[in-house]
């Protein structure tokens, strides 16, 4: 049974896929970072960081926009296969469970969004 609204769960689910897409970047720019195998690396790096300085800013709207509604997101168990979630909303309480390989797809959605922003943004283009 779904105890949240439509609106609860959306602004909930992308604070916590943008939060790992946001591990993923800060991952990815290290490691891009330390790579020296690669001829000419600052313009991805200059990419990577503009993406989590977008991430950043929108997942804190987003943390902001969840104090407000008293929101909350609990991690509750995870295995191979699912990661299960504890969604809280002003005393309402929904459990949700997910495919992890879904997890995956979900970020790298927010992932390409990130990128596609940056690079359609006028101010990328100097």
């Amino acid at each position: 049974m779904r105890y949240l609204t439509e609106s609860e769960y959306a602004l909930a689910s992308r604070f916590l896929f943008l939060s790992m897409a946001l591990i993923v970047l800060q991952k990815d720019s290290a490691k891009l970072a330390d790579n020296s195998t690669l001829t000419i690396k600052q313009p991805y790096l200059d990419l990577l960081t503009k993406m989590i300085d977008k991430a950043l800013l929108e997942r804190q709207q987003l943390r902001k926009y969840m104090h407000d509604q008293k929101l909350k997101i609990i991690t509750l168990e995870r295995n191979n296969t699912f990661t299960g979630y504890l969604f809280i909303c002003q005393g309402r309480e929904e459990q949700r469970n997910y495919f992890n390989p879904a997890i995956r797809k979900k970020v790298e959605v927010i992932l390409s969004e990130l990128m596609l922003n940056i690079l359609e943004s006028p101010s990328s283009s100097k």
